[in-house]
């Protein structure tokens, strides 16, 4: 018998509540005591919240976990391809026909009340936690902290911020320090903390949470730190692999995960073996095969980044300075929802070409003329292309070799995956 898909159950989902956010908890929690509370009958909880690195973050730890021979559940957002990838039990990604039932029973226990997409899913994703053992459950907070619907767990082992940086303002504040004390909402009394480095307003606010609350906080710089060559926490000082996620912001978010596998208790040799194995799409991946692949010229390069905000483009930036070896060239696509302004000026003086693309399927799409039209503000040569596939022949075209890098948003990351599988 075929699996059923979760595809119709998922858009009946999205029309429990007029908004597509709605932060608040008090929908989530009428439902998971609907359900019987399975938010309590958890593994081990390390809640993640901040801007930019949780999913890189989450993968090294997951991957750290496991090759200490844990079962790890994980649940992150947004999904590339298939809403399945968000729900990972006991290392898996979920199967179709147990999502589907599992979202058909929230479906049944909130009977027509109102609830958001990413809530009802929240819940499935904690039943399916709940009944199947593991050592270990990563879950990352899909926007903010405070009032996220992840934001239930009363007692987690863990608790964990990554940078935090300006985004999604509409909702979590005009400042970094309103953002900060939104991301800060996850920590809980006498729980530790581990923090990546931070910019000093978002820093008081965090250290300010916490001493409220006695949650220990470990913080990069100074109770960790982490470089290409070390990993160095109180007594303990590893020798530090290179990571398998590309980009020095990855030896930060590894350096992230490590300290709390510390914490956790895992060997060092698991720590190290998991920054070697850690796999997590579209954050600066390398594609080397599939349609759009075999397009290009002999000694072209094809890599794929969904990062989307200023602090994604200094990343991606960084990251260009260190490939001076090829011209680098891309196709870019973004929501009107984002800073394309602030993702795009960092990238100025780094890629020779640019082509802009609208993401197909995706009503918060900006035009590939706006992309192009903020583009050229900032000095950048771009022109609007109709598909990727479009783009990516128009640069082609010209002499090369080259690196060719398609960023901007991971909705367009998800499309192109699919795409070019």
């Amino acid at each position: 018998m075929t699996p059923r898909a979760p595809d119709a159950v998922l858009e009946r989902l999205k029309g429990l509540h007029p908004k597509v956010i709605d932060l608040a908890l008090d929908r989530v929690e009428r439902m998971l005591a609907a359900l019987g509370n399975p938010q309590r009958s958890l593994p081990p909880v390390v809640h993640l919240a901040g801007t930019n690195g949780k999913g890189s973050t989450t993968a090294n730890l997951r991957a750290m976990a496991e090759a200490a021979g844990q079962k790890v559940h994980a649940y992150t957002s947004p999904h590339l391809v298939r809403f399945a990838e968000r729900i990972r039990v006991a290392g898996q990604i979920i199967g179709d026909e147990a999502l589907t039932g599992l979202l058909e029973e929230c479906e049944r226990r909130n009977d027509g009340s109102a609830i958001t997409f990413f809530e009802v899913t929240t819940a499935a994703a904690f039943l399916a936690f709940a009944r199947t053992p593991a050592d270990l459950c990563l879950l990352e907070t899909g926007l903010g902290g405070r009032v996220d619907a992840t934001n239930v767990v009363e007692r987690p082992a863990l608790t964990v911020l990554t940078p935090i940086s300006l985004d999604h303002q509409a909702f979590l504040g005009e400042t970094i320090a309103a953002i900060a004390g939104e991301k800060a909402g996850i920590l809980k009394p006498g729980v530790a903390c581990v923090c990546a480095a931070q910019p000093p307003e978002a820093l008081a606010v965090i250290e300010a949470r916490a001493r409220e609350l006695g949650a220990p906080l470990y913080l990069e710089g100074r109770d960790w730190s982490v470089t290409e060559t070390a990993f160095v926490m109180g007594d303990k000082r590893l020798a530090m692999p290179r990571p398998a996620l590309a980009g020095a912001h990855q030896i930060h978010n590894s350096g992230l995960a490590a300290a709390c596998a510390v914490l956790l208790g895992l060997p060092d040799q698991a720590i190290l073996a998991g920054i070697t194995r850690t796999e997590w799409p579209a954050r600066l991946q390398r594609l080397t095969q599939g349609p759009l692949v075999a397009m290009l010229p002999a000694g072209w390069e094809l890599w794929l980044d969904g990062g989307h905000n200023p602090a994604a483009g200094e990343i991606l930036a960084d990251w260009a300075k260190t490939q001076a070896d090829l011209p680098l060239r891309a196709v870019v696509g973004m929501l009107n929802t984002k800073d394309s302004q602030g993702f795009l000026a960092p990238l100025a003086g780094q890629v020779q070409d640019l082509r802009t693309v609208a993401i197909p399927g995706e009503p918060n799409s900006l035009s590939a003329e706006e992309v192009a039209a903020n583009a050229n503000r900032h000095g950048l040569s771009a022109q609007a292309a109709e598909s990727v596939m479009a783009a990516v022949e128009q640069l082609t075209q010209q002499p090369g070799p080259a690196r060719l890098l398609i960023c901007g948003s991971l909705y367009l990351a998800g499309t192109v995956l699919a795409e070019n599988a």
